[in-house]
């Protein structure tokens, strides 16, 4: 069998390598021809994907990369891997997945499945995908060539999370679509779940980050409400997660980062509106984790105050630019934004994380392109009048950072193991 995977990125590229380990013919597509050179080379451009891998897929005769979308004509299934970002008026933007769509569709042959993966509002495969395929095609979904929506279930940074291991949720555009998608997938994951249409699909994705947003945005509110009462929300998680039934940990933090959490509850958000339907948990637990950032900086001015500093002109790092632990990906990172607001208040401003040593041009934030990360020993920490920790990297060493730093504000509970002084680490 030989299928196209569409974006080489957090999602398609692993699903590739899955898909190439067992025995079917990947077809990688991408626009960028730099991510093309470097997989046909075997190089990863993904900390947790190994270039061994890549090599081994590629020289094995399993895996290829192309920007050439007439390739599409060999193939038996199509999967679409392409984001799915908010415009500047936090509204979905499917453009990414619509120009895929038109991409794809002069070449769609009959009998051809394709399967979207990216995370959108219930309507988008069976609807806005589907009419751009058969418009470009002349073919019908359904009839002619299947259509389906998978949800992409990737948790980087996480060992235990394998691709084969993640159970995988499909929803078909008719019956038959269904099956064609159960038995593709089929071939390199253990677990499939159907479910009765690409809608229902659709919506257990957004379900699932909903609520890991509303659950964080409470964690988060509890956090501001026991500090007031001198109370560390950390101990209260680590006690509350004893109870064996009834209770999931959720951990507070500077705000929410990553493609998923950030973004995908808006998608519902903005489609309920069609409906007449309003969402107010959803959008109470965005305000509640959109305030995080504020809350951190004023932590750190306190800070700073106690040490008789004033934050306009002190120097402040942010450590850890990934959203999440132990990965390089800082898509929608609270670092960001934390560097924008210390640097808005006056502050002089850098960054400290091993795994994004530059950072890279992105559509959000390309005016930071270029900036490099400073680096880890004593001299160049001890410049700095606070330390702000965003990401609690396993590779750094707190230990270190407590004995070369004065003032440490820890939003990630990271100082816990370390021996420090009095006064000298802020929970916030």
């Amino acid at each position: 069998m030989k299928i196209a995977v569409i974006g080489l990125g957090y999602v398609g590229l692993p699903l590739s390598l899955q898909f190439a380990r067992s025995g079917v013919t990947v077809q990688g597509l991408d626009i960028d021809p730099a991510k093309v050179a470097s997989l046909n080379g075997g190089r990863s451009y993904i900390k947790h994907i190994t270039s061994e891998a890549i090599a081994a897929a590629v020289k094995g005769k399993t895996f290829s990369a192309s920007g050439d979308f007439s390739l599409i004509r060999e193939v038996e299934a199509v999967i679409i891997c392409v984001p799915t970002p908010l415009n500047k008026n936090r509204e979905p933007d499917i453009s990414f997945i619509i120009e895929t769509g038109k991409a794809v569709a002069p070449h769609l042959q009959p009998g051809t499945l394709v399967v979207l993966e990216s995370t959108t509002y219930p309507g988008t495969t069976d609807e806005d995908l589907r009419a751009v395929l058969e418009a470009g095609s002349r073919l019908k979904a359904g009839t002619d060539f299947h259509l389906a929506f998978s949800p992409e279930r990737e948790d980087p940074g996480n060992a235990q999370s394998k691709v084969e291991m993640i159970p995988k949720v499909i929803g078909g555009y008719t019956p038959a679509c269904l099956e064609r998608a159960k038995a593709l997938y089929g071939r390199a994951i253990r677990t499939i779940v159907p479910v009765s249409s690409c809608r229902a699909a659709e919506a257990t994705k957004l379900l699932e980050n909903i609520f890991r947003s509303v659950n964080i945005a409470l964690v988060n509110e509890l956090k501001l409400v026991y500090g007031a009462m001198d109370i560390d929300v950390w101990e209260v998680i680590q006690a509350a997660k004893t109870k064996p039934f009834g209770f999931m940990a959720f951990y507070p933090g500077p705000g929410l980062g990553g493609h998923c959490i950030p973004i995908d509850p808006f998608y519902l958000t903005w489609k309920a509106r069609e409906y007449g339907q309003h969402t107010r948990f959803i959008e109470l637990a965005g305000e509640i984790n959109t305030a995080m950032p504020d809350y951190v900086v004023n932590r750190t001015a306190e800070a700073l105050n106690e040490l008789k500093k004033p934050m306009k002109g002190s120097r402040v790092l942010v450590l850890g630019l990934a959203y999440k632990p132990n990965v390089d990906d800082d898509r929608e990172s609270p670092s960001y934004v934390l560097l924008e607001r210390l640097k808005s208040r006056g502050a002089e401003v850098a960054y400290y994380d091993p795994y994004v040593p530059v950072i890279r041009m992105t559509r959000e934030h390309s005016h930071w392109a270029g900036t490099c990360s400073v680096a880890w020993n004593r001299e160049t920490i001890q410049t700095f009048d606070a330390v702000v920790i965003a990401t609690n990297h396993e590779a750094v060493n707190y230990q270190q950072l407590a004995d070369w730093s004065a003032c440490i504000v820890d939003t990630r509970n990271a100082m816990a193991g370390a021996k420090v002084k009095s006064r000298q680490v802020w929970k916030a």
